[in-house]
């Protein structure tokens, strides 16, 4: 099953919605813990569901099960902290909130999904841990970073 992720920064509006009508995404799963960035004008919340609804036809949902703390956020954007900590941290939250059983698998087989944070690339970026994680425990995930 391909699970696609995409992050905002670095894109204008024009290539982040082709990019999502381009793979026929239909859900967008919004995995930042605070969904009001400033980064982008066309992703904040409220903007980014009804241009999702309009251009894609796509629902949007904010999951902050999928989201980092705020804890773990500012040990890695205040304090430096090194990617590797952070992924470890990061794995580690997951696995204690249990998001493989907490999330309902079919939501991303009926409809392409993408699961969307900020990041330019997936390289260093929890979107990419949350497949890789769920990939572990699922199985037979394909991510796709548009």
């Amino acid at each position: 099953m391909k699970i696609y992720s995409l992050g905002f920064t670095q894109k204008t509006a024009r290539q982040f919605f082709e990019s999502l009508r381009q793979a026929g995404i239909r859900r967008l799963i919004d995995v930042r813990l605070k969904n009001v960035s400033q980064l982008a004008g066309f992703a904040k919340k409220d903007d980014l569901a009804y241009f999702l609804e309009v251009i894609c036809r796509a629902e949007y949902t904010h999951d902050p099960l999928l989201a980092p703390s705020q804890e773990l956020l500012d040990f890695y954007k205040k304090r430096h902290g090194g990617w590797t900590e952070y992924q470890e941290r990061f794995l580690r939250l997951m696995a204690e909130r249990r998001i493989e059983q907490r999330l309902d698998r079919s939501l991303f087989e009926v409809k392409p999904t993408v699961l969307l944070c900020s990041e330019a690339t997936a390289e260093h970026c929890h979107r990419r841990l949350i497949l890789d994680y769920l990939n572990d425990k699922w199985g037979d995930i394909t991510p796709v970073h548009l």
